[in-house]
């Protein structure tokens, strides 16, 4: 006898729970791993960098031959999205903005004068900035090499001619005679300002006028002409001192007018005279200059006699140039402004190792 076969399947559920272990607790069920449960996809998180790529401003940086910075990891999908056009945006833009900077200054620095290129700031060891420009950057300190010292020639070659002081005056043959005689009409100026004066510094003044001690003796080379023109006489000299003793005759001079500004000489044949002392004005010449007008007045003969004198000195690095002036009818300030003048300028052209152009004459 064939005993038919059920024609439903029992359940899959009512065979577990009667399988199930009597002490098993009432909500525990047992897991069951043969029926499947719904299927969940797992999310997947797209690659930033293949997000970029995608994007047109990627396509963009790939025809300009901007290089991608690495992503960094998105956690999040929404966060992986927008960070990837985030930053595939502001990549190309900062990596465009920092070549255009890095040309623009390489341009500019190019542009500069090596001099004026400087590196830029730097910490120091105690954290400050420092913008102390390379030593490749500091243009040299330029140094002017000291003129040779004057030559005896070149002495002679800077002193002045009549044609530098122009009007009517004429050069002398014997200048260096004038300290011992020198007659300006009938009076003998030497021994006119011949005599003896209370104060060391009046008597060192009267004593070096028309001579060529005014500024002490001379260290090197020197050189003296001389100039007349009717009641005057010009005595011009260039010689080289001893640096140290130079500025100690400036000095000297300087002071004149506050110590000698009034002194009476005595002895010899003109009696009492009396001497004023005081500063004149010269044109801006040479390293330091200083200007005295000394007026001596007494008698010769009987007669009444006044002396004025321009005193005119220029110093020129360790070389000067002293001018004495004037005569019985007083001094031509211009005359001694003009000696002053191309004076100095031909004692510079001897010192630059050059030779001073003669100065043209205005003879008709």
């Amino acid at each position: 006898m064939i005993t038919p076969r059920p024609t439903g399947r029992p359940s899959r559920t009512a065979n577990t729970a009667a399988a199930a272990p009597d002490n098993a607790a009432p909500d525990q069920a047992a897991p069951d791993k043969a029926t499947p449960g719904p299927v969940v996809p797992e999310p997947v998180v797209p690659d930033p960098a293949a997000l970029r790529a995608a994007t047109p401003v990627a396509a963009l940086r790939r025809a300009a031959g901007c290089r991608s910075r690495p992503a960094r990891p998105a956690r999040v999908l929404a966060a992986a999205m927008a960070a990837g056009t985030l930053l595939a945006t502001a990549a190309c833009s900062s990596g465009d903005d920092g070549a255009a900077a890095d040309s623009e200054t390489a341009a500019a620095v190019a542009e500069r004068p090596l001099a004026a290129q400087t590196t830029p700031p730097y910490p120091t060891a105690t954290g400050s900035v420092s913008a102390t420009p390379s030593a490749s950057a500091t243009s040299p300190t330029a140094t002017t090499s000291p003129a040779a010292p004057l030559s005896e020639a070149g002495a002679r070659n800077a002193l002045i001619t009549a044609a530098d002081i122009e009007d009517d005056w004429v050069q002398v043959k014997d200048p260096e005679s004038w300290r011992d005689k020198l007659l300006i009409g009938e009076v003998d100026t030497a021994q006119f300002v011949t005599g003896k004066a209370d104060a060391a510094d009046c008597q060192r003044l009267v004593d070096s006028l028309y001579d060529e001690t005014l500024l002490g003796s001379p260290s090197g080379a020197s050189a003296l002409n001389g100039f007349q023109e009717g009641q005057s006489r010009l005595l011009y000299q260039v010689a080289a001192y001893d640096k140290a003793a130079l500025d100690k005759s400036m000095d000297w001079l300087a002071k004149l007018p506050d110590t000698c500004d009034q002194f009476t000489l005595t002895g010899g044949d003109s009696g009492d005279r009396t001497v004023q002392v005081v500063e004149a004005s010269l044109p801006k010449e040479g390293d330091a200059r200083q200007g005295l007008t000394v007026t001596m007045k007494g008698t010769t003969n009987g007669d009444p006699v006044t002396l004025t004198l321009d005193v005119a000195v220029v110093r020129v690095g360790n070389d000067a140039i002293t001018i004495t002036n004037g005569g019985l009818d007083g001094a031509d300030e211009d005359t001694t402004k003009k000696a002053v003048e191309q004076g100095t300028d031909r004692l510079k052209e001897v010192q630059a190792g050059r030779t001073p152009t003669p100065t043209p004459s205005n003879l008709d």
